[in-house]
């Protein structure tokens, strides 16, 4: 990885230190050019002309969002969000009263309050898994969940919003794979910053984001689907003519591959920058992308607990998401701080994360992500800035 080129590629990040890939990251230049241009053809030639001179470019994007996971393009689907892939997968799921979902304390929030709306309409029961001292996954209790409960869907978020825990999705794929239960995996905050591998994670569904480390547009996302889900016809309750083909007066016959799960209205030239930015990613390689974003967020937990700052993420596999408050577990005087310096961060809120924050005694904590953008020295800096 050229870093001096990939900042070159990255305009935003000339005139402050940028540390929000988590929320929304920094587009590469060619994301943002490629989308233009199709704007500009469809101000010229009409939306219907101007898909169908990219028509070769749009159909890239299964072929560069699969790379992303060790997936095959016939596995992938176009979503407008992490949000619109989870929950086109859970509605292909046919829940009934008393089915089970096991779960995790480190859910993202909006997954956890989609079981909820399940449980008050069609009484589904949840179910999370215990965490270690250390805040690792107990998969012997997660295996005996299983056993006892059969659950109709065992739902695991990678990487959680509120630190950065990556959470044991393969160990959890074995058992699910053990007890044929389907498995579905938020990957929202790991795609792009991690090497993944759908093969070895063992899941029948996976969602992710673009806008966040992937780089990409907001209002971009994607779908991973089995092929053993593919097989079973399992299918989104809400299909159009774009995942289904109107065959009879009364019936449609499931388009064969997990496009089924996408509709047929959709901004191209999102998709187009959805593209690059998975092709950008893949150019540099996620194995490379990982170890040094794992690097500068060490670094910088380092230097924070160093100078006495509370750093909340816990576990032994811990990703670029930096989350942390002063002793007391205030972060007004680092809020100000940072941003009269012009560093650009997040905070995670209580009911963000109300299971670990409750744990932690917390309402709020700011959120710091380095990418492969950022710099050691600009990591040194916000120290210092921070000691002051």
């Amino acid at each position: 990885m050229d870093l001096d080129i990939v900042r070159q590629d990255t305009v935003g990040c000339a005139d402050k230190i940028f540390l929000n890939s988590a929320g929304g990251s920094l587009m590469p230049e060619i994301v943002v050019k490629t989308m233009i241009d199709h704007i500009y053809l469809e101000q010229q030639y009409g939306a219907y002309e101007a898909a169908e001179k990219n028509v070769e470019n749009i159909i890239q994007f299964y072929e560069a969002a699969a790379k992303l996971i060790n997936a095959k393009p016939e596995n992938m689907a176009f979503t407008v969000s992490s949000t619109d892939a989870y929950a086109k997968a859970l509605s292909s799921i046919q829940f009934e009263k008393d089915d089970v979902i096991i779960t995790t304390n480190d859910d993202y929030v909006s997954n956890q309050i989609a079981f909820f709306s399940l449980q008050k309409k069609l009484g589904v029961k949840i179910i999370r898994v215990k965490n270690h001292p250390d805040h690792e996954l107990d998969l012997e209790d997660f295996e005996n969940l299983v056993k006892k409960h059969k659950p109709k869907l065992v739902a695991v978020t990678h990487i959680p919003t509120n630190s950065g825990l990556i959470q044991n999705v393969e160990g959890a794929g074995e058992i699910c794979r053990r007890y044929d239960v389907i498995y579905l995996v938020d990957a929202c905050q790991s795609v792009g910053q991690l090497a993944l591998d759908v093969e070895k994670i063992g899941c029948d569904f996976l969602t992710a984001t673009g806008r966040k480390f992937m780089r990409g547009p907001r209002g971009t996302g994607f779908l991973y689907v089995s092929d053993r889900v593919l097989e079973k016809n399992m299918a989104p309750v809400f299909l159009d003519l774009n995942g289904a083909e109107w065959t009879e007066f009364t019936d449609y016959k499931l388009l064969k591959t997990a496009k089924r799960f996408e509709h047929w209205e959709t901004s191209v030239s999102s998709i187009l920058g959805f593209t690059e930015a998975a092709k950008y990613a893949t150019g540099i390689g996620l194995q490379h992308i990982e170890i040094y974003t794992k690097t500068l967020a060490e670094k910088l937990r380092m230097g924070l607990r160093n100078n006495g700052f509370r750093v909340l993420d816990e576990g032994r596999n811990l990703a670029g998401i930096v989350t942390f408050c002063a002793p007391d577990g205030s972060i007004d005087g680092i809020y100000k701080i940072l941003k009269e310096n012009n560093v650009y961060f997040s905070v995670s809120n209580k009911s963000n994360a109300l299971i670990d924050f409750t744990l932690k005694n917390l309402d709020r904590a700011v959120r710091l992500s380095p990418h492969y953008f950022n710099t050691s020295e600009e990591i040194e800096e916000v120290v210092r800035i921070l000691e002051r």
